[in-house]
């Protein structure tokens, strides 16, 4: 379960108003996700990414399956993304999908009830590029980071957490993550109602945020 997700438990509390959508996106490594995390921190809603909605790949090989594209948006379920936000929007429930990251496959047996917060913080690389997810979104939010800084923080993150080496992780960002960065996710900045610099401190790109969301009424406060 990602963190801050609320799951369902019955008779959940009525929200003082309607759920507040924030979309943010950014290339692989500008900071995005940690943004998105600490936001949810900050207003008690809850973060919400994409990843649980890439495609079941059960139907190929697993060394076929590890060669796919995850960098590409064709590798996500967009309709059900669309479908399960705009539920979310009107304070609905839905059943999210759960997603093997190991094997590459969808949990076909189980999925997480999740109901809406008073703010939901949808975050991904592809966040801003689907246009049925535009119109859904209170606030949009493009976290604009350097290419070679999102890479120096990817090697990082790729050789001390994920046990990977130096020349795979280049060979990777090479390939696949740079390119359809410039494809896809830099494109869809132009989408963005805010674009943050993503070398700034945390604190500051947060306090940017919700100055936004002041400004577009989305901090009201309860009755």
């Amino acid at each position: 379960m990602s963190e801050g997700a609320h799951i369902d438990r019955g008779n959940p509390p009525r929200l003082p108003f309607p759920p507040q959508i924030i979309g943010i996106a950014g290339a692989s490594g500008s900071g995005k996700t940690t943004l998105a995390a600490e936001l949810a921190r900050e207003l008690n809603g809850f973060h919400f990414p994409l990843d649980n909605y890439y495609l079941d790949l059960s139907h190929l090989p697993l060394p076929l399956r590890a060669k796919e594209n995850f960098d590409d948006p064709a590798l996500i379920e967009s309709s059900l993304l669309a479908k399960h936000i705009s539920a979310l929007s009107r304070g609905e429930t839905i059943e999210r999908p759960l997603y093997d990251f190991s094997s590459y496959i969808r949990i076909s047996d189980r999925t997480e009830t999740v109901r809406a917060a008073a703010f939901v913080l949808v975050e991904g690389l592809f966040a801003l590029y689907y246009r049925p997810l535009l119109p859904l979104y209170h606030l949009r939010v493009y976290v604009d980071t350097p290419d070679e800084v999102c890479f120096d923080r990817r090697m990082r993150r790729d050789t001390i957490e994920r046990g990977r080496t130096p020349e795979s992780v280049r060979q990777q960002y090479d390939a696949t993550v740079r390119p359809s960065s410039i494809a896809f996710v830099r494109p869809s900045a132009a989408n963005a109602d805010l674009i943050i610099d993503g070398t700034a401190a945390l604190d500051w790109k947060v306090e940017q945020v919700l100055a936004s969301m002041r400004t577009h009424g989305l901090l009201r406060l309860p009755r």
